[in-house]
């Protein structure tokens, strides 16, 4: 692999993995801790039979999936860092590439049109590279 993709495959499969542990943990891990069982903060409903670690203070799915995710996340903010110095962004972009992994759906979609951008720009780079393809000759 070429020295100057790296980042950017990484950028593209932690802004996934990111991506879907904030899923899990917006949608799963802290309604399962503040919403359901006896002990939760604002317990709308009990926990089912059974399934008590599940749900309230003790939740195991906090351990399970907030914990990686912050992790994972701290290790793709120093790869966005990279791909931001690597690429030459600005300090806008950088901090909004990084800030879009707190936000559900948002980091996903931006990785989408990042990915679709290098698509479109290594193209260009490789049509621009090979002698006599590119622009067409004008006739005098």
């Amino acid at each position: 692999m070429e020295k100057k993709r790296l980042p950017f495959v990484l950028y593209r499969v932690l802004a996934y993995v990111t991506g879907i542990f904030l899923i899990l943990l917006t949608f799963a891990a802290m309604p399962a801790k503040y919403l359901v069982g006896e002990t939760a903060r604002f317990s709308l409903v009990g926990a089912p039979a059974g399934m008590e670690n599940l749900f309230g203070d003790d939740s195991v799915l906090m351990a399970l999936i907030a914990i990686p995710h912050g992790y994972i996340y701290m290790f793709y903010v120093l790869v966005v860092l990279w791909l931001a110095i690597d690429r030459r962004w600005g300090v806008g972009r950088t901090v909004g590439v990084a800030l879009a992994g707190t936000i559900p759906f948002v980091g996903l979609v931006l990785e989408h049109r990042m990915a679709t951008a290098e698509k479109a720009a290594t193209a260009t780079a490789a049509a621009a590279a090979q002698p006599g393809q590119g622009v067409p000759a004008t006739e005098a």
